[in-house]
């Protein structure tokens, strides 16, 4: 069952649902910036990665996170700043690290790890490896020179990199239509830069067709339309963006609920018991943790 999409993305959302019941209680000392309505993106990126392929994400990663297999009481650890985070409560809800699934980070950043996962492929390539990096960015990131600069190099030296663009529409609470004179292509942009172009429908099943191809064809960029139903940051509803006709259930199927919440509550047991690390380790992540 845990295989299955469906039962992941009912997961995704039940935890990420979870985090925002719980997030009043005080004791997740960061910011969250959660992906409710965007559960079938993650999913569809990551069912047909290897263990070997890396991914780097955005202040928005706790689903990316959990679709490469992340471990749930490392999340859940990590909000509440304990040792047993996936990066030993250093880096909070915006700074995942987890090498054990190949997942080399998210960050508060707009853009901030776009040239990590380019240079990832890079060293891939000079090492012989034909592992490929998935970059999850939101549609905003498009607009930072890094992303420009990044995907012109992906380019020209034909790595094997996917750019995953979530577009949700919205840079915080600003939609696209008031960031550009006009509303920009995707298409044109990747192939600009010498790179193939995939665009999906909602849903899992074009999300992870769409990515299938893009992974046979890189360097490549895919753009997912998507659903913030949730604030940009924090754990209140976005009504004001009117998202809340998008239907909170969609894609999902509620079987195997029962085993989730059992999960999710043993996670944050788990997070409530946990040390905080000694000031001795404090900052001195990461990158020897797995």
């Amino acid at each position: 069952m845990q295989d299955n999409p469906q039962f992941q993305m009912l997961r995704i959302r039940m935890i990420e649902e979870a985090i925002a019941r719980r997030y009043p209680e005080g004791q997740m000392r960061c910011p969250v910036h959660l992906s409710v309505g965007q559960e079938a993106a993650a999913v569809g990126i990551c069912a047909s990665l290897s263990k070997d392929d890396k991914m780097v994400s955005t202040h928005r990663g706790h689903a990316h996170y959990l679709a490469k297999g992340g471990s749930l009481k490392g999340l859940i650890g990590e909000l509440y700043g304990k040792s047993t985070g996936c990066s030993k409560g250093n880096g909070g809800s915006m700074h995942l690290i987890d090498l054990s699934v190949n997942f080399f980070g998210s960050t508060s950043i707009v853009g901030g790890t776009i040239p990590v996962g380019v240079g990832l492929a890079f060293a891939d390539r000079l090492q012989g490896s034909n592992a490929t990096t998935i970059i999850c960015i939101g549609d905003a990131a498009i607009e930072e020179g890094v992303f420009h600069e990044a995907a012109n190099f992906a380019g020209l030296h034909k790595l094997n990199v996917v750019f995953a663009v979530e577009n949700n529409q919205y840079s915080c609470y600003t939609h696209i239509s008031k960031r550009q004179p006009r509303k920009l292509s995707f298409g044109n942009i990747a192939r600009a830069h010498g790179l193939n172009f995939f665009q999906s429908t909602e849903g899992f099943d074009s999300i992870n067709y769409r990515m299938e191809l893009a992974l046979k064809a890189t360097p490549a960029l895919i753009e997912i339309p998507t659903w913030r139903t949730l604030e940009h940051c924090g754990p209140n509803n976005d009504d004001h963006l009117g998202y809340r006709e998008v239907k909170q259930g969609q894609f999902l199927d509620e079987s195997g609920s029962e085993i989730i919440a059992k999960e999710i509550e043993e996670a944050f047991l788990d997070a409530e018991k946990a040390p905080f690390p000694d000031e001795s380790e404090a900052g001195k992540y990461v990158y020897a943790n797995s």
